[in-house]
């Protein structure tokens, strides 16, 4: 078991992120493996198609190859640094990652490995290793996420805000409630029942939390340089997305709202803001603002501030139409 010993500095310097490169990564070794890691087949079996140009490219297998299981190079999944993190961010870390150390890690996973094969070998010994793995990267991230992301990102978000509230709430033992079961809070600190043994602190940093889509039903945890002490965990209610697909709007209520507003009534189950309501639908801020409007003066929606940004959410009135 692994424990986070925690501080009363950490306590303030505690944070959430999204790291859109750490799902590519995943997403990339459930499609070249015959093991799904927790990727519902529905979900493969739809990007296979797109992920078949992909697959004979030595970049892609160069980029597999520094994956072992538990761990992986870092110089290629920088840590995050916020919500606002996008793929664009995560790939111009890694072109800038040192060379040095990106070649010491490279040397490290290809060091007695006998399945790797000449062709992969000679993108990562050769010259503009790193630059060519991130062109793979962005590649894949337009041919199997881009489309995905901006509702998989108001998951993630969503999650923050239910977080976020329980840790002002309650404190620590309720944000980390439910987090996942391998992770407990206990006796001023967090236990984490994974591979790694040993009590290590926190050390005044605080702790980084990183909804995920694709590392469910597992977690992962950082406790080594580069990284800052993580654990990226599965957001809620994403594996109900994953095995039944976003929502979309029920006959019955768009017959009745229209198919936009129906949209907006059946996502708000749980709170969201215009912006990310407009992202993750592809529509204009300001239409979802007007439909918004319509629907907080018919009763069906609810609205609070959260900082800067205003949620909505449903009503018991809008449950009951929703779930009608």
């Amino acid at each position: 078991m692994l424990r986070f010993v925690v501080g009363a500095e950490d306590l303030l310097r505690t944070r959430f992120a999204l790291s859109p490169i750490f799902e590519l990564h995943h997403l990339l070794r459930a499609l070249s493996s015959p093991h799904r890691h927790g990727v519902p087949e529905a979900w493969l079996a739809r990007l296979r198609p797109r992920f078949a140009p992909l697959r004979h490219d030595p970049a892609l297998e160069a980029v597999l190859a520094l994956h072992l299981p538990g761990s992986g190079a870092t110089f290629f999944s920088p840590p995050p640094h916020g919500l606002a993190q996008g793929i664009d961010d995560d790939l111009a870390a890694m072109r800038a990652a040192p060379a040095a150390g990106a070649r010491e890690e490279i040397d490290f996973y290809l060091r007695d490995r006998r399945d790797v094969s000449d062709a992969a070998r000679a993108v990562l010994t050769g010259p503009g290793t790193v630059d060519r793995l991130a062109d793979l990267l962005a590649a894949a991230w337009e041919a199997l996420l881009a489309d995905d992301w901006p509702r998989l990102r108001l998951l993630c978000e969503r999650d923050v805000v239910h977080r976020v509230g329980e840790l002002g709430r309650a404190g620590w033992a309720a944000a980390l409630a439910g987090l996942h079961p391998k992770v407990q809070w206990r006796d001023g600190g967090i236990d984490l029942r994974v591979r790694a043994r040993r009590e290590t602190g926190l050390d005044g940093e605080g702790l980084l939390l990183v909804p995920s889509v694709f590392v469910w039903p597992d977690i992962a945890v950082y406790a080594d340089d580069p990284w800052p002490k993580a654990i990226v965990y599965p957001a809620r209610g994403v594996g109900t997305l994953l095995e039944h697909g976003p929502p979309e709007a029920p006959a019955h209520l768009s017959a009745l709202l229209g198919r936009s507003r129906a949209l907006l009534l059946a996502t708000l189950a749980d709170p969201a803001s215009t912006s990310q309501l407009a992202r993750a639908f592809g529509m204009a801020t300001g239409a979802v603002g007007d439909h918004l409007a319509v629907l907080h003066r018919s009763g069906l929606v609810e609205r609070a501030r959260s900082g800067r940004s205003v949620l909505y959410r449903r009503t018991p009135l809008g449950d009951a139409l929703a779930g009608s």
